[in-house]
């Protein structure tokens, strides 16, 4: 990690900017759950959710796939849904109550390192989509996760790729850096490709040895997006490879 990088300031600025942008979200996610929806259905059939099952979201944005896993655990179960932006939160209940879910989900601010549910949580699958790499101190999160996981029940997530495999983020990222004579930010510190394929090896180093099982799914999926441009009068279809990683990690019983 940079010297200079400080991890107390850097989740500050991190929950003012999805603050400052969940209703840009709220306005456009169904356009991006279209393509994302398979990530969070492989997230839940790798976790091996079912009814009745008690389960958390980590870093839930505006709901997913804590939304997903309520669908399928049902009234039997439960769903716990955490993110550290109250903004984020505040539409992914929203979504909740207008879907009837909101009798087997709750929402918690929290963040993703120090989640404080209160005493005894312990669910039957954890999720994360698109979270983990944006954690400064990930090892004691891994740690943590792990002991809110009943024995043999299992952790996952999904990460992105590197950037070159993740243009929906990589050509506005390097459209901006270019206008603002800026820098790539270093895969030393928390951002959208800190977990990238070439840096899987930071998660085997920091999983807790002798404990837990872990398998690697790499999938390459094209996600179909239109694009309105109602001043121009024109629409534009853009097809978006995206390539991201999905981890299980299962609690040894």
């Amino acid at each position: 990690m940079n010297s200079d990088f400080n991890p107390d300031k850097f989740k500050v600025d991190q929950r003012k900017s999805w603050d400052s942008v969940a209703r840009g979200w709220q306005k456009w996610w169904q356009t991006f759950e279209n393509g994302a929806q398979h990530v969070s259905d492989r997230l839940i059939e790798l976790a091996g959710i079912r009814p009745g099952n008690r389960v958390l979201d980590i870093a839930t944005g505006i709901g997913e796939p804590a939304v997903s896993a309520a669908k399928v655990v049902g009234k039997g179960g439960h769903v716990t849904a955490t993110d550290m932006s109250t903004e984020m939160l505040a539409i992914a209940e929203e979504r909740s109550r207008s879907l009837g879910l909101d009798d087997i989900m709750n929402f918690k601010q929290s963040d993703a390192e120090n989640l404080q549910l209160g005493t005894n949580h312990t669910f039957d699958a954890i999720l994360c989509r698109w979270g983990l790499m944006f954690l400064p101190n990930l090892s004691n999160a891994l740690v943590k996760i792990h002991q809110m996981l009943l024995p043999g029940r299992k952790l996952a997530v999904a990460v992105w790729s590197e950037p070159s495999k993740v243009p929906l983020i990589n050509i506005p990222m390097s459209t901006a850096r270019e206008y603002l004579r800026d820098s790539l930010v270093g895969q030393a510190v928390p951002g959208p490709f800190s977990l990238a394929d070439v840096h899987l090896n930071l998660i085997r180093q920091r999983t807790i040895r002798n404990s837990i099982r872990i398998s690697f799914h790499i999938f390459e999926h094209y996600w179909l997006t239109k694009l309105k441009r109602e001043k121009r009068k024109y629409g534009m279809l853009l097809l978006i490879r995206l390539n991201y990683y999905l981890l299980t990690i299962k609690v040894a019983t």
